[in-house]
């Protein structure tokens, strides 16, 4: 259980719509995701942060907002963060967006919650299933200059300005407790996301999206798109897995006996033997 808070906390949540993850395709010549004419969902792991801030709203009191940046289509994924609970969600719209890598992506997300903040607490999956780099969220809190959890797998309580919370590490868990206003990134064992009720889906059909564009924004173009994109794709391609290898046909007890031998000289070749 999360203790309650002593101030209602607002919280951003960052969603993102990839292709489904049977149908992810890459644009050889530009190194992009191709998204038209594949079907779109809700990056999986985001559903985990959308589960934490609805979670933590309900426990704490207080008011989420989640955020996206993509094309109209994007949308789809806002309104279903909506039916699961969030309470706003704002979309960053703008073909001058596309190409964008994490850095670009990061700056435009940064800069809308600034001006929809404050905030206390901004929430991100862990990464995202087209890109898979997991930069995001921590580059949205570096832009911020706010302080960064990832990998967080519970929350223990919010409380009086800090969020007691433990992070999986490769050694184990630790345990923090982080000053507000902060961004983690959560994993699976946060909590299985709930289904959307009727009620939360007829809201989230009727809710108004606002959609926010470059000029609105009021962002540097030269820190958007591909142009602005301080990485490239240098290369897409798919790896031949190839292995040259020595087949010994055992048909017979002098097969066998010939096949032991050889196997030993093998591994003696290699020093692979005591």
């Amino acid at each position: 259980m999360i203790s309650p808070a002593g101030v209602p906390m607002r919280i951003a949540v960052a969603v993102k719509q990839v292709p489904e993850t049977r149908a992810v395709r890459f644009d050889e010549a530009t190194g992009t995701v191709v998204r038209d004419g594949v079907e779109s969902i809700v990056n999986p792991l985001d559903l985990y942060a959308v589960e934490t801030a609805v979670r933590l709203c309900a426990e704490c009191g207080g008011e989420s907002v989640a955020f996206s940046m993509g094309p109209a289509k994007a949308g789809e994924a806002l309104r279903e963060a909506l039916s699961m609970g969030i309470d706003q969600a704002v979309l960053m719209s703008d073909r001058v967006f596309a190409g964008s890598d994490t850095w670009a992506t990061a700056y435009v997300l940064a800069e809308a919650i600034r001006r929809h903040g404050p905030f206390d607490l901004i929430v991100c999956g862990e990464r995202a299933t087209d890109g898979d780099t997991g930069q995001v969220g921590p580059e949205v809190a570096a832009s911020l200059e706010w302080p960064v959890v990832t990998y967080v797998n519970h929350i223990e309580a919010a409380e009086n300005g800090f969020v007691r919370l433990t992070r999986r590490v490769e050694t184990g868990t630790e345990r923090l407790l982080v000053k507000t206003p902060a961004l983690m990134t959560v994993v699976k064992e946060t909590g299985e996301p709930r289904l959307p009720t009727l009620r939360g889906k007829q809201r989230a059909r009727a809710a108004q999206i606002p959609t926010l564009s470059q000029r609105e924004l009021a962002l540097d173009t030269a820190k958007l798109g591909l142009g602005g994109s301080p990485t490239r794709v240098a290369k897409v391609f798919r790896p031949k897995v190839t292995r040259e290898c020595e087949r010994l046909q055992v048909r017979d007890e002098p097969a066998v006996d010939a096949a032991s031998a050889r196997f030993a000289e093998f591994l003696a070749e290699r020093n692979l033997l005591p």
